[in-house]
């Protein structure tokens, strides 16, 4: 095991040695020449530690038992939740993920269960970094991190204050503490074991697919599936469709009808109409942020209603497998938690 670890490390290193010689052409990830090497590591570290494990135990564990893992921890998170919630000023939903929690911790033993939903109580997925946001902080840069993923700056940020939110941060005994966020990010990894099969049929460069992907459904969060729309994404037809130059039409009309425009007089095809592939599945857009956000989502609150990486609902490290392995466009739908009761 030491073997391993080291081994890890030593390719943390070179790779970030390695990355920070270049620089990436996308304003918001100025750093992407370290952000696509510890994006190559967190996959590394997947596929040597995260991955298996995470076989392992759901080889070794019936679904019912799975299930009811997953909605323990996830219970834990509503009572984080809904402080964000009333931090944002929605105190209705506040409310109910602080009953979700009674109902769940009470009727469905300790949130084994999860018969809030069952009640008609919703589940919400909302942070520190989204209630940042709906306060006005911008973005900042795309950060990818190593074990937990991708993150903007403020973002980061968020995630040190959800540490603090999270329940299982307050338990005594360390050994305790330990055993239950190792726990949480293995369940969490493990229902994102056939994620990373989709992601590769979605994208050429999965990096920047899963960048573009967290980044704007972060956005999308942040306003409750409802964003208005950023300048830069107004669509290419619209830019088409603007009236051409006087100059350009005077001279149309000079020309005789009967002579056929010559391959110059032709507008060039746009580079990136030429390069245009289908949209990837919305399954495996979902897929990729969810896998983008585990690593750290795992490590603080745990699977709300998943999410923003590996073990990503938002998960630890198939870290970039599960930041890695990752929005729905530009509304995007509540994340389903999985099986909602044992029963």
């Amino acid at each position: 095991m030491n073997r391993v670890f080291r081994n890890l490390l030593l390719a943390l290193l070179l790779t970030g040695a390695a990355g920070c010689a270049t620089t990436g052409a996308d304003s918001r990830d100025p750093f992407e020449g370290f952000n696509r090497a510890m994006y190559s590591f967190n996959d590394t570290f997947d596929h040597v530690l995260a991955k298996p494990v995470a076989t392992a135990y759901h080889d070794a564990l019936p679904s019912a038992i799975r299930t009811g893992v997953r909605n323990f921890f996830a219970n834990l998170g509503d009572l984080w939740i809904g402080a964000n919630n009333l931090l944002q000023g929605k105190p209705g939903e506040a409310v109910v993920d602080w009953a979700r929690f009674a109902f769940n911790s009470t009727f469905g033993l300790l949130g084994i269960n999860d018969v809030a939903t069952e009640m008609g109580l919703e589940k919400h997925d909302e942070d520190f970094g989204q209630t940042l946001g709906r306060w006005g902080m911008e973005d900042g840069n795309y950060h990818v991190w190593p074990i937990f993923g991708s993150r903007t700056s403020r973002d980061t940020f968020g995630s040190v204050v959800d540490w603090f939110g999270d329940p299982v941060y307050y338990v005594d005994k360390p050994g305790v503490r330990y055993a239950a966020r190792g726990l949480r990010l293995v369940s969490t990894r493990a229902d994102l074991l056939d994620a990373s099969r989709i992601l590769e049929e979605a994208a050429l460069d999965k990096y920047v697919f899963q960048r573009d992907a967290y980044l704007q459904r972060r956005r999308s969060q942040i306003y409750d599936g409802n964003p208005p729309r950023a300048a830069r994404e107004a669509p290419l037809a619209e830019a088409q469709d603007e009236p051409a130059p006087a100059a350009s039409s005077s001279a149309e009309a000079e020309r005789p009808t009967d002579v056929p425009p010559s391959p110059s007089a032709q507008a060039p095809a746009s580079p990136s109409a030429a390069l245009a592939l289908p949209p990837p599945a919305p399954e495996a857009v979902e897929t990729a942020i969810r896998l983008l956000e585990s690593p750290a989502a795992a490590a603080t609150i745990g699977p709300s209603a998943a999410s923003d990486g590996v073990f990503s609902s938002r998960g630890l490290a198939a870290a970039n497998s599960l930041p890695n392995a990752i929005a729905s466009s530009s509304s995007s739908p509540r994340i389903p938690s999985g099986p909602r009761s044992m029963a």
